[in-house]
């Protein structure tokens, strides 16, 4: 208790010890996460996740990402020496998955606000004990940290990252630093109920800048994939580089998928 400080009635003592010790499942979920092991295309990741106010969404795995996870590994990817970003890590398993795929060649970034920092590093430490070819951390906060990371990767990942609104203009901005040629983004969204902003982003926010294909639909219909291409500059697609087998297949079509049209 600070100098000066009145100390506190036995109402507000109370209340504080409530706080403290709340009836509540995920008590000491911050310090205490819950470890998990996921099992995707043939590869056992280990994640630990906090749940709590101090990452709140970031703290926890969703469904987006593993939909993403599988979708990647389905694609028979190649993904050895190819420079891979994921824009609001979480937990990182999108980017440690694709670390995984690259089987130690690929250059996987995992990027997040800081907060959400040493929780990517401890899963990276899960899954790479070693380090060897494990994925990078950094912070990058949209809007205000992507000039800080030169435009030369080739994939760009992000699983429910476009959920809040108010996050929208500053993700826009820092994919139209990232997603130039050769890159390509794979974006994978939670449609949720009664909200059409992501629906928005992807149809009216993205199409002036970039190419947008909805390369799946979840059978729930709840949770679509979007490849995103950079619409000026005819993006290369990973395929075609160096005469690599194929990695994403060509994804510079329009809007495409169950809507069709562009």
């Amino acid at each position: 208790m600070g100098q000066g400080t009145p100390g506190p009635s036995s109402g507000e003592e109370a209340a504080a010890l409530r706080a403290v010790f709340p009836r509540d499942p995920e008590l000491f979920a911050e310090f205490f996460p819950e470890r998990r092991r996921f099992r995707l295309c043939g590869r056992v990741l280990r994640i630990a996740e906090h749940h709590g106010p101090r990452l709140g969404p970031a703290g926890a795995v969703w469904e987006a990402a593993l939909s993403l996870c599988r979708f990647l590994g389905e694609q028979n990817l190649e993904l050895a020496g190819r420079r891979v970003l994921e824009l609001g890590a979480g937990t990182g398993i999108v980017g440690i998955f694709a670390a995984m795929l690259g089987a130690g060649g690929a250059e996987v970034t995992l990027t997040d606000r800081p907060p959400a920092l040493p929780q990517l590093r401890d899963n990276v430490r899960r899954n790479f004990p070693g380090g060897a070819g494990g994925p990078r951390v950094r912070a990058l906060r949209w809007g205000r940290d992507q000039r800080r990371f030169p435009p030369k990767f080739h994939l760009i990942l992000g699983s429910d990252i476009v959920y809040d609104p108010r996050a929208f203009a500053p993700l826009l901005g820092t994919l139209r630093h990232l997603v130039v040629p050769p890159a390509q983004a794979l974006l994978s969204a939670r449609l949720r109920g009664g909200d059409a902003g992501t629906s928005r982003f992807f149809r009216q926010m993205l199409p002036p800048f970039f190419r947008v294909q909805l390369l799946r639909r979840e059978p729930d219909g709840d949770i679509e994939i979007y490849a995103v291409t950079p619409r000026h500059g005819g993006g290369v697609p990973l395929d075609q580089e160096r005469g690599a087998r194929p990695v994403l297949g060509s994804l510079t079509g329009g809007w495409g998928g169950p809507e069709g049209g562009n």
